[in-house]
C-alpha cells in the first residue's frame, strides 16, 4: 500500500492501475495514449466519424435544390468562396479546440469562463436536434421497410387515395376555336365535340401524385395543424424505437464501438449513390435533370444577388455542422499532436464534393420522371421532406425494378442519418463524461442507453399525427439562429478575448512550428472576415424571419411562442453563467470581469507531459487531490 503513494510517470497518459476490482473502462485501452478519457483506435475511426457527422441528409436534399435554384453551375463559385471564408476556418478552429484540451464544449470553455454558457447552449440545441433527427431517420426506415412489396404501395392510387390523387396531371379547361371564333371551355365539352386547346391557354385540375398523397395519409397520417395533436402513429413509434436501438447498440462502448460501425455507415452511402447516378445517368430525360442541376448555361448574373452568397454561406456553415459541439467532442478523443489542420481540410472537402456528387446522383432521376410525367424538370424539383419522401420516391416508382432502388436509396437516407446522429449523441455523452468521470468510467453503457431511452420518449410528440409540424418547428428556431448566435460569440471569444496568437502557439504545440504565411490567411479569417460573415448571416436571417409554416399550413400563434421559448431557453444560459461567474469572482466589477476572461486555472493540454513550458504551473485540483490522498485503488503515474 506504502508503493502506491508514490506517483511517477510510466509514460505519457499510460497508468498503472492497482484498482483491486480490476474494472476495466470500454472506453479505453492499454494502448490509449489517454487512459483516462480514450482516444481514438486509429486514425481511420476519427476521419470517418467525422466525415459522417458533417456528411448527412442536408447534402442529399438541400444543396442539389440549392444549386438548381441559385444559377446551377454558377452557384459553386459562392458555396467555394465561403467553405474557405467561413467553414473551413470555424471548422479548424472546433478541430483545434477540442484536441488540445481533450475536452467536451462545456468543459473546453475552460478556455474563457465568461463564454462557459455558450458551450452549454451548443449542448442544448443539440439535444433539440437529436430528438427531431431520430424521426427523421424513423420516416426513413418506415419507407425502408414499405419498399419490401413487389409493387410500391405509392406508385398509384390505392384505397387510401381521394379524389384529387392522379399519376398525371387532369386537363380543367382551356381556350379553342369554334365556328372561327376562340372561346373558353371545359376540357369535356371540347373533347367531346373532337376540339382541340389552344397551345398556352391550358388550365390544369389540382391534382397530387400517389407519393404526396401516400406521405400525408398513410405514412404520417398528418393532422390539420398543429392544433390537432392526434394519435400516436404507432408503426412510427415502432420505427423510432429501433432507430434509437441502432444508436444506443453503436454507442454502448463510445468511440470504441462507433469507430467501428462508421466504416459501413459512411462508407456504403457513396456505393448506393455512385450506383443510383449510374442508372440515372441511363434513363430518358437524365441529361435535361442534369442540366437543371450544373445549368445548360450556368446563370453568372445570379452572383449579383444578395440571397445567392446567404444561401452559399448557410448550406456552408450548417453542413459542416460546425458550432453545435460536436466537432469539439469527436476531436478531444484524439491523441495529442494528431495533424488536426490536415483532418480538417480532408473532411471539408470531402464534405462539399459528396454534395456535389449526391446532386447528379438526384437530379438525373427527377429528369427521367419529368420526362415520364411529360412536365418541365422545375415542376418536379423539391427541397427538404418533399425531395426525399415525395419527388424522389414517385421518380423511383416509375423504374424497373422500383422496390429495389427504392431500398437502396432509403437505405442510404437511414445511414447518412445514422452517422450524424451517432456524433451528436457523443457530443452529450462526452458531456456527461467531463462532468462526471468517475460515474462514466463505470457506467458508460448504462449511461448511453438511458439517454437514448430518455430522448426516445421525448421525441414521442413527433410521431403523433400532428408530429410534422413539430419537427418542422425545432428544426425552424433552434437549428437556426442559435447555433449561430454560439459560432459569432465562439470566435469572438476565442479570438479575441483569449487570443488569436496565444491559440495559434496552442495549435503549434500540437502539429510543430508554422511559418507566418501558413497563418497569413487563417489569421485574416479568424480575425476578420469568418465574424463578419457570421454577423451578416445572422442580422440577414433575423431581417428575413417570417412565421414557421409547413406548406400551405400556417402555424398558430402558440406554436410560434413555443419555437421562440425553445430558442430563449437554448441561449438564455450565455448571459446567465456569465452573470455567475462574475458574482462568484472576487475583487470589484472590473477585476471580476477581467477575471473572468482569463484561462481556468487547470486550462492546458489534458495530458502533464504535453503541457511543455508554456503549462507547466498548472496542476488539476482533482489530479492533485488525488495525490494527495491515496486510496487502495491509486493510480502511479
Amino acid at each position: 500500500i506504502g508503493m502506491l503513494s508514490l506517483p511517477g510517470f510510466l509514460s505519457c497518459g499510460k497508468k498503472k492501475d492497482f484498482n483491486l476490482t480490476n474494472e476495466k473502462d470500454a472506453h479505453s485501452s492499454d494502448s490509449d495514449e489517454n487512459s483516462e478519457r480514450g482516444n481514438w483506435s486509429n486514425k481511420t475511426d476519427y476521419l470517418l466519424s467525422m466525415v459522417g457527422y458533417a456528411v448527412g441528409l442536408g447534402n442529399v436534399w438541400r444543396f442539389p435544390y440549392l444549386t438548381y435554384q441559385n444559377g446551377g453551375g454558377a452557384f459553386l463559385i459562392p458555396y467555394t468562396l465561403m467553405l474557405a471564408l467561413a467553414g473551413l476556418p470555424l471548422f479548424f478552429m472546433e478541430c483545434s479546440l477540442g484536441q488540445f484540451a481533450s475536452l467536451g464544449p462545456i468543459s473546453i470553455w475552460r478556455i474563457l469562463p465568461l463564454f462557459q454558457g455558450v458551450g452549454i447552449t451548443m449542448v442544448i440545441i443539440s439535444t433539440f436536434v437529436t430528438i427531431y433527427y431520430n424521426v427523421i431517420i424513423a420516416y426513413a426506415l418506415y419507407y425502408l421497410f414499405a419498399s419490401f412489396q413487389k409493387v410500391l404501395p405509392w406508385s398509384d392510387c390505392f384505397s387510401w387515395a381521394d379524389e384529387f390523387c392522379s399519376k398525371t396531371r387532369i386537363v380543367s379547361d382551356c381556350n379553342t376555336t369554334l365556328h372561327g371564333e376562340i372561346i373558353h371551355a371545359n376540357y369535356s365539352f371540347i373533347t367531346s365535340n373532337n376540339l382541340t386547346c389552344i397551345n398556352g391557354t391550358v388550365n390544369y385540375k389540382p391534382v397530387q401524385f400517389p407519393s404526396e398523397q401516400y406521405w400525408n395519409k398513410v405514412a404520417l397520417q398528418r393532422s390539420s395543424g398543429l392544433d390537432e395533436t392526434g394519435r400516436i402513429v404507432w408503426y412510427l413509434a415502432l420505427c423510432l424505437l429501433l432507430s434509437w436501438m441502432i444508436v444506443g447498440a453503436a454507442l454502448f462502448k463510445g468511440i470504441k464501438s462507433s469507430g467501428k460501425v462508421v466504416y459501413f455507415t459512411a462508407l456504403f452511402p457513396y456505393v448506393i449513390l455512385l450506383i443510383l447516378l449510374v442508372r440515372g445517368a441511363t434513363l430518358e430525360g437524365a441529361l435535361d435533370g442534369i442540366e437543371y442541376y450544373i445549368g445548360r448555361q450556368s446563370n453568372i448574373t445570379k452572383l449579383m444577388e444578395a440571397e445567392v452568397w446567404k444561401d452559399a454561406a448557410t448550406q456552408i456553415f450548417y453542413s459542416l455542422s460546425v458550432a453545435w459541439g460536436g466537432l469539439v467532442a469527436l476531436s478531444s478523443y484524439n491523441k495529442f499532436h494528431n495533424n488536426c489542420y490536415s483532418d480538417a481540410i480532408i473532411v471539408c472537402v470531402t464534405n462539399c464534393v459528396t454534395s456535389i456528387f449526391a446532386g447528379f446522383a438526384i437530379f438525373s432521376i427527377l429528369g427521367h420522371m419529368a420526362f415520364v410525367s411529360e412536365r418541365p424538370v422545375s415542376e418536379v424539383v423539391d427541397s427538404g421532406f418533399d425531395l426525399a419522401f415525395v419527388a424522389y420516391p414517385e421518380a423511383l416508382s416509375k423504374l424497373p425494378v422500383s422496390p429495389l432502388w427504392s431500398f437502396l436509396f432509403f437505405f442510404m437516407l437511414l445511414l447518412l442519418g445514422l452517422d450524424s446522429q451517432f456524433a451528436t449523441i457523443e457530443t452529450l455523452t462526452t458531456t456527461i463524461q467531463d462532468i462526471y468521470p468517475k460515474m462514466m468510467k463505470k457506467l458508460r453503457t448504462p449511461v448511453t442507453l438511458g439517454l437514448c431511452t430518455l430522448l426516445f420518449f421525448l421525441g414521442l410528440i413527433c410521431v403523433t399525427q400532428a408530429g410534422i409540424y413539430w419537427v418542422n418547428l425545432i428544426d425552424h428556431f433552434c437549428a437556426g439562429w442559435g447555433i449561430l448566435i454560439a459560432a459569432v460569440l465562439e470566435i469572438i471569444g476565442i479570438i479575441y478575448i483569449y487570443g488569436g496568437n496565444r491559440f495559434i502557439e496552442d495549435i503549434e504545440m500540437m502539429i510543430g512550428k508554422k511559418s507566418r504565411l501558413f497563418w497569413l490567411w487563417w489569421r485574416m479569417c479568424w480575425f476578420f472576415i469568418t465574424p463578419v460573415l457570421l454577423m451578416a448571416i445572422l442580422v440577414w436571417s433575423l431581417v428575413t424571419f417570417s412565421r414557421p409554416t409547413y406548406g400551405s399550413v400556417l402555424y398558430p400563434t402558440w406554436g410560434t411562442a413555443v419555437g421562440w421559448c425553445m430558442i430563449i431557453f437554448c441561449v438564455i444560459w450565455i448571459p446567465v453563467v456569465a452573470i455567475v461567474k462574475i458574482l462568484k469572482a472576487e475583487g470589484n466589477l472590473v477585476q471580476r470581469i477581467v477575471s473572468c476572461c482569463r484561462p481556468a486555472a487547470n486550462w492546458g493540454p489534458y495530458l502533464e507531459c504535453h503541457r511543455g513550458e508554456r503549462y507547466s504551473h498548472i496542476v488539476d485540483p482533482k489530479k492533485k487531490k488525488e495525490h494527495e490522498i491515496p486510496t487502495v485503488s491509486a493510480i502511479v503515474y
